[in-house]
């Protein structure tokens, strides 16, 4: 099956980190068997000239989008339209891909991929955006079919889309073998991994520091990430006296941030909302133990066995909920943790969670050809 997969979220020289989980589950349908091609709406800030390239593998084809430009947005539009021809299946990806189809739809079966979580927080958009959102909401009902990361996000999908809508989960292979856990040494090593960004709340993670090192708790945090509170978060530690316990890596590749996790006792994010929070599934597949924020889709993969999840943005109640966590812990192996996700985030999985979607996108579009024959 030819596949042409559409996004606004893919990596670039200028943003390696952005998108990877889209590029991720493009290979996963490549190697799957399907003969897969990426069109690239590319963001200005992010654009670094490329307009024709393979990454990983995968052929891509870049298209400059503005999308707070609705002559930019029209014009991808029409750029779209004879790289779409041939399709089977259009597979759109990040709600902002949904903009340039907003006039015309693809001619063949569309499925869409949702992972935004302007959607389940608003709150967290800028303004312009924030008003636009009802109306924007409306392109959802488009698509053939929809997937979306979990439930939490489908909920929310649901207030605009009457049609099929199935849960793909994110892409977080299982590792063979897991990483074993270190030997401990008096010191309770947390990592974190997200951006310095309000919606991962690093300065509650710094506060929480503190609060356990109050209590006489030997913990240091690693942080792996960058973003605007880089400062910030410095000059909270500084504040409370922990600068000297807490390690900010800025971004690391895949192997820096698998070396981070397996090199910790526990993760530890406080993030006020999240759809699918992979770090947290990484953590959990890495043997770790894991303690988040409580709003977004992570509650319905972690088991309570081996992580918490808090209800509100409180450094004692986080503390709290990592006490716990490491008591009840300690003497599990990194092979049990890991084992409670298991595979159901492969490769594999992932994969076939989409080949079920085109199946019912072509089953769609087929009938609406007959209705209409």
């Amino acid at each position: 099956m030819r596949v042409v997969a559409v996004t606004t979220w893919f990596p670039t020289t200028r943003a390696p980190s952005s998108g990877t989980f889209v590029a991720k589950d493009v290979a996963a349908v490549a190697a799957a068997g399907h003969d897969v091609a990426v069109v690239h709406l590319v963001p200005p800030h992010q654009d670094d000239g490329t307009r024709a390239l393979e990454h990983e593998g995968l052929r891509v084809c870049r298209v400059p989008m503005a999308t707070n430009r609705p002559d930019a947005i029209a014009a991808a539009g029409r750029a779209l339209r004879p790289l779409l021809a041939g399709a089977d299946v259009v597979h759109t990806m990040a709600f902002s891909t949904l903009l340039p189809f907003a006039w015309r739809r693809p001619a063949g079966p569309w499925v869409h991929t949702e992972h935004w979580s302007g959607l389940t927080n608003p709150a967290t958009l800028p303004p312009a955006w924030r008003l636009a959102l009802p109306m924007l909401s409306r392109l959802q009902a488009r698509p053939d079919v929809t997937t979306a990361v979990c439930d939490f996000l489908c909920r929310t999908i649901r207030r605009s889309r009457n049609g099929p809508l199935e849960i793909v989960p994110c892409l977080v292979p299982p590792l063979h073998p897991v990483p074993p856990r270190r030997h401990r040494d008096g010191v309770l090593r947390l990592v974190g991994v997200g951006g310095l960004v309000e919606r991962k709340d690093p300065v509650v993670a710094v506060r929480t520091l503190a609060e356990l090192r109050r209590r006489g708790t030997e913990a240091a945090l690693t942080w792996v990430g960058e973003g605007p509170l880089r400062t910030e978060v410095l000059g909270e530690a500084d504040r409370l006296g922990v600068a000297d316990h807490l390690t900010l890596t800025g971004n690391l590749a895949t192997a820096g941030v698998s070396a981070a996790l397996a090199a910790a006792d526990l993760f530890f994010l406080p993030t006020r909302a999240d759809n699918f929070c992979v770090s947290a599934a990484e953590a959990l597949v890495h043997g770790r133990p894991v303690v988040v924020g409580a709003t977004g889709g992570q509650g319905e993969y972690i088991d309570r066995a081996v992580g918490e999840l808090v209800e509100r943005q409180d450094p004692a109640l986080y503390a709290d909920a990592i006490q716990r966590v490491d008591i009840a812990t300690q003497d599990l192996a990194a092979e049990t943790i890991a084992a409670t996700i298991g595979d159901r985030f492969s490769a594999a999985q992932v994969a076939a969670g989409y080949e079920r979607a085109y199946a019912e996108a072509l089953a769609v579009r087929g009938r609406r050809v007959g209705d209409h024959g």
